[in-house]
């Protein structure tokens, strides 16, 4: 049986940082797991690995499309499987890294997923109702006809609460009914990082600082020259949507940073309800804890197979 080694967890918890290490120690290749890390010009302020990250270990599924471009779950799970296919098929380890819940699952749990073509028409009418400040309602009108899907999808994540009430409105069936799930051809071992609360958002808020002096504002600025606007789903991402509100002069820029704060706050608590604590599928380690540094290659190397001391090398405690 083939390996996937899944790495999981909060937003800046140090999930890409973790997956580096494991991939040069074991000859691997990074699949991301990212729903925002997949659009191309976006880089700021999806946290993706800078130059010298991807120049490290190859990674796929990273800036791979346009922000106009249509792309949902049924696309990344068919690109994702793609990818680590060919990972195995090289005799090498597919690490799947990232925070989105339903990207990770689809593959891990082997989720069939329906392939219901889409409605333009419908898309864009459900799209303008959210420009237009209808989020909360469309997330509401999802919570009635779906309560399953709608508990497993943020209110901020406009893209999926209008692709599900799409198929919804398409079938007449709650879009949570559909999927179907066949074993994956291969053994997954999830390694999940968490911390206490307050250390994540002292971490969120210090990345968000760090977006902001890399040029954050710059690169949404460059998107609007590029013809994209504020009201394309790619753009309702954390980040994007209030700084975009800055450039049109409807926030300051101080208020617009302590949203994205706010926001990536309520976004790890998100997180939290698609990789529960209390899941025993997935291994977690406090990064703070003593020992982790040792443990998590530990963990890898017994599923695996791997050398230790390779692993511990590149955990930077070799001893």
């Amino acid at each position: 049986m083939k390996h996937l080694v899944a790495v999981v967890g909060p937003t800046a918890i140090g999930k890409s940082r973790l997956a580096i290490k494991l991939a040069q120690a074991l000859g691997g290749e990074i699949v991301s797991a990212d729903s925002r890390q997949v659009y191309r010009f976006m880089d700021i302020g999806t946290a993706k690995p800078g130059p010298e990250e991807l120049s490290l270990v190859p990674h796929h599924l990273i800036s791979i499309i346009n922000p106009d471009d249509d792309f949902g779950l049924a696309q990344y799970h068919n690109l994702a499987y793609q990818a680590i296919g060919d990972i195995q098929g090289r005799h090498r380890l597919p690490l799947l890294v990232g925070g989105s819940g339903q990207y990770i699952w689809s593959l891990v749990e082997g989720w069939q997923i329906p392939r219901v073509a889409p409605d333009h028409k419908l898309r864009r009418s459900l799209e303008d109702r959210a420009a237009a400040g209808g989020g909360a309602e469309l997330y509401q009108e999802l919570t009635e006809v779906d309560p399953v899907a709608a508990q497993r999808i943020s209110p901020q994540n406009v893209r999926r609460v209008i692709r599900a009430l799409e198929v919804y409105r398409s079938l007449g069936v709650p879009f949570s009914q559909l999927k179907r799930k066949q074993k994956p051809p291969f053994r997954t071992l999830i390694i999940g990082l968490t911390a206490p609360r307050e250390e994540l958002y002292r971490r969120v808020d210090l990345r968000v600082d760090d977006m902001i002096a890399q040029g954050l504002v710059a690169e949404v600025e460059g998107l609007f020259s590029m013809g994209y606007p504020l009201s394309l789903p790619a753009m309702s991402g954390i980040g994007y949507k209030q700084i975009g509100r800055f450039l049109k002069g409807e926030l300051a820029l101080d208020a617009a940073i302590q949203q994205i704060k706010s926001e990536t706050h309520r976004f790890v608590r998100h997180q939290y309800a698609w990789f529960q604590l209390k899941d025993t599928r997935i291994r977690w380690f406090d990064i703070g804890g003593e020992g982790v540094e040792r443990e998590i290659p530990d963990s890898v190397t017994q599923f695996t197979g791997a050398a230790t001391d390779e692993l511990c090398q590149a955990s930077g405690r070799r001893e």
